[in-house]
């Protein structure tokens, strides 16, 4: 058996975590402290770093409330972030250790978001196969509409009209680097006229995380006749294309803007990825799909792929010493 130190993460190791992620085998730029900081007064840190004897060998970006630990409710997906050649054999103890440093540290369940696998430059499991063993729960699922760019995906006869439409109407799409007539003009309104919330992120902080991560964060507009009538911004990763946010003006509709849009960043955008990420249409913690939302995904070639939540009680973590037998 492997003991292993756990620390919880500090400032002095801003470069030795982000040294960690950049070639983890399941890992994006979501992890970066840059990013992860932006939201640092919103969030109460608890990241851990996992070290067998001087070496890093994982860590976990994380955040507590109360007697729960998250990984991380600030992040789209988390949970144990592992090097490419690590062995089940390790991972057992490395997860091990991370629930008896909760426990020890009056932690009594820790919540995972897991990473999609299509995130994940090689298989990374081993967390759900643990969870099962320390009899944690799942307590959420996503249903995430993704496109496979390899496969034989079609769009549908419905789509392919909206998107003719566009074309005849000499849509013009920019890549922009100013977000703001997008965010304040669309976005902002948008979101309150119809679920009466705020973009996750201010114009300040997305102009500010832009500016940390330009290959991952870009940003397109369309225009008709000049006037800007939708918009998205990406989040772009080795092998995925993710629209973070997308909205458009009254004559979406008409113009078939954001159908136009989407063909462009699915076509030409995504060219050398492998997955184009729709992300969920849930409403009520993924109980309820919005079909309507479902379904125009769908009628692009997106197919489903589950996202699981757990939560484990840290004073099972001696559920894994009889786990090797």
């Amino acid at each position: 058996m492997k003991n292993y130190t756990v620390k919880r993460y500090e400032s002095k190791y801003f470069d030795d975590w982000n040294a960690f992620i950049s070639t983890a085998k399941n890992a994006t730029f979501l992890f970066n402290r840059d990013f992860m900081e932006y939201h640092s007064d919103r969030f109460k840190d608890f990241s851990l770093m996992i070290y067998d004897q001087e070496k890093l060998v994982a860590v976990l970006p994380a955040n507590r409330v109360g007697a729960t630990v998250f990984s991380h409710q600030g992040l789209t997906y988390g949970g144990l972030v592992l090097p490419p050649n690590s062995k089940l054999y390790n991972v057992i103890f490395i997860f091990k250790s991370i629930l008896s440093f909760l426990n020890e540290n009056a932690i009594s369940t820790f919540n995972i978001k897991k990473i999609p696998s299509i995130y994940c430059d090689t298989f990374s499991d081993e967390t759900d196969y643990l969870v099962s063993i320390c009899k944690g729960i799942t307590k959420m699922k996503h249903a995430v509409s993704v496109i496979n760019l390899d496969s034989n995906f079609k769009i549908s006869k419905s789509r392919r009209e909206c998107i003719n439409r566009g074309k005849k109407l000499n849509l013009v799409i920019k890549e922009e680097e100013n977000l703001e007539l997008f965010w304040n003009d669309i976005l902002i309104p948008n979101l309150m006229e119809k679920y009466n919330s705020k973009p996750v992120h201010s114009i300040e902080e997305i102009l500010h995380l832009k500016e940390k991560f330009p290959k991952n964060i870009k940003h397109f507009n369309v225009y008709h006749n000049d006037k800007l009538v939708c918009g998205t911004t990406l989040f772009i990763t080795n092998d995925v294309i993710k629209p973070q946010y997308i909205s458009g003006n009254e004559d979406n509709n008409l113009l078939g803007s954001i159908d136009y849009l989407y063909d462009f960043l699915i076509n030409e955008v995504s060219k050398g990825k492998k997955f184009f990420d729709f992300g969920p249409s849930h409403e009520n913690n993924g109980l309820n799909i919005v079909k309507n939302i479902n379904f125009w995904k769908e009628s692009f070639g997106a197919q489903t792929l589950v996202q699981n939540f757990y939560e484990i009680e840290t004073s099972n973590y001696h559920l894994l010493d009889s786990i090797l037998i």
